[in-house]
């Protein structure tokens, strides 16, 4: 691939709609949207210049989207793949055009009709038929509900011991990754007035699934909207007024708009 290195990766949200209702996850005003194929290659086109890595990752749950493999392969041709899923519809992948899939165990639950062995046999049989394809790196919030069960399983599948709190490899490309709960930006105290870094619009942007260019992965209602991507071209964005205040603040440990000074994901993760 030529050299396209401007952003690390772009987000893409192909659909805001998910299976499940996590009591963590936010919930927004936007209507229900998916990404059709032709919407999703004008996003490829424009994003192309600027990136080789794409993580289908905002809201909404990707292996819902009822041409996910056919997008996957699209893109595949001229980008890395990465998908952040549930897991519940992990059998839904059928090419093994994905580079790197994050699975976020913390989202299981018993209301939802699967025993938690039934879930992680299905995980557990994606991973070790596709490792020689792709990284799977499992996701754990180290004190969640099932995180013991969850552990004690891998140990025994994987006849290691796992260390909870630190990243653990389990095999051949197969990662189990502990981190601590974050809130959303959304969601988060009024009064939080949190300065620093940020490696939004340095090492990446997000792309909704109605278009609305946003500086990253936890703007879930596209409050920092730079323009639609279906009216607006990168090099447009690149040179926005908010876009180059907040890229500026940033880098002086400024943070400038008022959702990036609720946002604790970083902090949560300087913790691990």
């Amino acid at each position: 691939m030529e050299k396209r290195d401007r952003f690390k990766k772009v987000y893409i949200e192909i659909s805001n709609i998910c299976n499940l209702n996590c009591p963590f996850c936010i919930k927004t005003n936007r209507d229900k949207k998916a990404l059709s194929v032709d919407e999703f290659k004008i996003i490829l086109d424009k994003v192309k210049p600027f990136t080789k890595y794409l993580y289908f990752h905002v809201l909404g749950e990707p292996l819902l989207h009822k041409d996910i493999n056919e997008l996957i392969n699209i893109a595949s041709k001229d980008f890395y793949i990465n998908i952040t899923t549930n897991g519940y519809l992990i059998n839904n992948i059928k090419t093994k055009n994905i580079r790197q899939i994050n699975i976020s165990l913390h989202s299981y639950n018993d209301i939802y009709n699967k025993s938690l062995e039934e879930y992680l046999d299905d995980l557990y049989n994606y991973a070790i038929n596709n490792n020689k394809n792709t990284y799977i790196n499992f996701r754990l919030w180290a004190n969640t509900k099932y995180a013991d069960e969850i552990i004690n399983y891998f140990n025994n599948k994987f006849n290691i011991n796992i260390i909870k709190g630190i990243n653990n490899k389990l095999d051949n490309n197969i990662y189990l990754n502990f981190s601590n709960e974050f809130v959303w930006p959304d969601n988060a105290d009024k009064s939080l007035d949190i300065e620093g870094i940020c490696y939004a619009l340095t090492d990446h942007i997000a792309i909704l699934s109605d278009g609305t260019i946003t500086a990253c992965c936890l703007d879930a209602s596209g409050k920092i909207n730079f323009g639609n991507i279906f009216d607006t071209d990168i090099s447009e964005v690149l040179d926005n007024k908010l876009f180059k205040e907040m890229l500026d603040g940033f880098k002086e440990g400024k943070r400038i708009h008022p959702l990036c000074k609720k946002c604790n994901f970083l902090e949560t993760k300087i913790k691990n």
